[in-house]
């Protein structure tokens, strides 16, 4: 499959397929929130809208990047995802950088959203449609984000070889810039273990396919076969 790398900045038109990668973290945690028992998760633009869909819809959860804040339900953190039952829930989710690569290309055919938790099923939702050519949208810092990078790289690969090993993909990502700032608690409204639930690869059998819904982007799993 041919493939190449694109910062949100970079994106001057739509492309036929977007890939839109955020490791750490709003794909990992939309990855465990859909795990969690989660239905659909809307990808807000602004905070201003999660707070207003979260009004107009009382039973959804709104999520939101870094620290608690009033009116939300949680944070942008996968290992608090995981430690809760989100059977047959909506949740809008706002982040600073998954959100708004995703959005940047909602008029794109094909959209998914993928982190190294849904890695492989990405690789085989791709192979399945027989896509040749795909944009991997990197959101992390303005595209030069190392983990997102890797996992672009490693999820392109594995499309065309189901054997290629996560290890060195893993490895850059755990050496990057993100990595560092999440383990040393610079960012706020972090999990001491989200790093390691970043950097669980191909743990779900679900590829996570964004479209249009009702004037929202909304973000579903979709389970592929192994």
């Amino acid at each position: 499959m041919r493939h190449h790398l694109s910062g949100i900045p970079e994106l001057t038109e739509q492309p036929a397929v977007a890939v839109v990668i955020d490791v750490m973290r709003a794909f990992t945690v939309t990855a465990w929130a859909f795990a969690r028992g989660a239905e659909r998760i809307a990808l807000a633009a602004s905070d201003d809208e999660a707070l207003a869909l979260r009004r107009l819809h009382p039973e959804w959860l709104a999520v939101k990047d870094g620290a608690p804040a009033p009116g939300f339900d949680a944070v942008n953190s996968p290992a608090m995802m995981a430690e809760r039952d989100l059977t047959g829930r909506t949740l809008v989710l706002r982040t600073t950088a998954g959100t708004v690569g995703a959005r940047a290309v909602a008029d794109t055919p094909l959209v998914l959203c993928a982190s190294f938790a849904v890695a492989d099923a990405t690789a085989r939702f791709l192979r399945a449609r027989e896509v040749r050519e795909a944009t991997f949208v990197v959101t992390g810092d303005e595209g030069r984000a190392e983990e997102d990078r890797a996992c672009a790289e490693y999820i392109a690969r594995r499309v065309d070889d189901e054997g290629v090993d996560a290890a060195p993909y893993l490895a850059r990502a755990r050496a990057s810039d993100a990595a560092a700032d999440l383990t040393n608690g610079v960012r706020r409204g972090v999990h001491p273990d989200d790093v390691a639930f970043c950097l669980d690869a191909d743990r779900f059998p679900f590829a996570m396919v964004a479209g249009r819904e009702d004037g929202l982007l909304v973000l579903r799993p979709v389970p592929t076969a192994a």
